[in-house]
């Protein structure tokens, strides 16, 4: 049976009780006494009909019906945080934009990807997260995020109402640290045979392309290391311990921050860049301005 009149707060005392695993932690935590906050989980749990709380062991767990809640109460409550947030940036008169960052997106190109927002009129604060990219569009379709940025579309047939937007793509070029670099440079791609690599792991969408073009070339590396992080691979990289792909956009910037130099040339292997985004009804502005950058500069970066 439909109630009304839900009491919010019930529901947060249940949402603390849930993260904390007991009352008397939930109380400590809101500085409230036990009895209060047992109250009122049991007037939540009339309202709704439901036991929502169970124990195991000498900690509280969610019930069925108690874990359907708490998804429930995480985008609540989180929603409310960022509310608060974005309101205190509002009176900073600042415009807040969450981006998720895909692990397995080039760092730099991240960057290169946001920098259109330096443009706008209002400030832009920026709260940028990283994680594994099903792990993002989860966030973005509970509207936990703006945006995100990635190196793969949005699979086709998925349920998720997210929209995928080609931002570019680049072709790739091998580097290495001067000494490993030197040793690979002459009689590329053939030199390869043997070279130790630093690669994306096989969940990675560039790393199908990588093996494709290793088996064209004829070459058989060594691969010392596999890596979800582009950044963790880049940072091995720059230690010596591997040859490593990277857009070729971005060349100057890996000579500069990695102190690699180009091994050659791999123009047939390309990687490309998306945004995506929410199907909402209200476009946050800032993303707007990403996508309308996209149109004035065409897809190749």
């Amino acid at each position: 049976m439909k109630t009304t009149g839900f009491n919010y707060r019930h529901l947060y005392f249940f949402w603390v009780v849930a993260k904390e695993g007991g009352v008397t932690r939930a109380a400590e935590r809101l500085g409230l006494a036990v009895q209060t906050i047992s109250t009122q989980l049991a007037l939540l749990e009339k309202e709704l009909g439901k036991s929502l709380l169970q124990p195991q062991g000498r900690r509280l767990v969610p019930t069925e019906a108690g874990r359907l809640a708490l998804g429930y109460a995480d985008q609540i409550f989180l929603l409310g945080e960022q509310l608060q947030d974005a309101l205190a940036d509002a009176d900073a008169e600042k415009m807040r934009l969450t981006v998720g960052i895909s692990d397995s997106l080039p760092k730099l190109m991240a960057y290169r990807m946001l920098d259109a927002t330096r443009s706008m009129n209002v400030a832009v604060k920026l709260v940028c997260l990283e994680d594994e990219f099903t792990s993002l569009l989860a966030d973005l379709a509970l509207h936990k995020l703006d945006l995100v940025l990635t190196d793969r579309a949005v699979p086709a047939g998925a349920s998720l109402r997210v929209a995928s937007h080609l931002w570019g793509e680049s072709s790739m070029k091998l580097f290495g640290v001067p000494g490993l670099a030197a040793r690979y440079q002459q009689d590329f791609p053939r030199s390869l045979n043997g070279a130790p690599f630093l690669l994306p792991t096989r969940n990675n969408a560039l790393r199908g392309r990588i093996d494709e073009w290793m088996v064209q070339q004829g070459v058989r590396p060594d691969v010392v290391g596999e890596f979800e992080d582009n950044a963790m691979l880049n940072a091995f990289g720059r230690k010596g311990l591997g040859l490593f792909f990277a857009p070729a956009s971005l060349a100057a910037e890996i000579a500069e921050q990695f102190g690699a130099v180009l091994v050659g040339d791999a123009s047939a292997l390309r990687e490309q860049f998306y945004v995506i985004s929410n199907e909402r009804k209200i476009s946050h502005p800032a993303l707007q301005v990403i996508l309308d950058a996209v149109q004035r500069t065409g897809s190749t970066h």
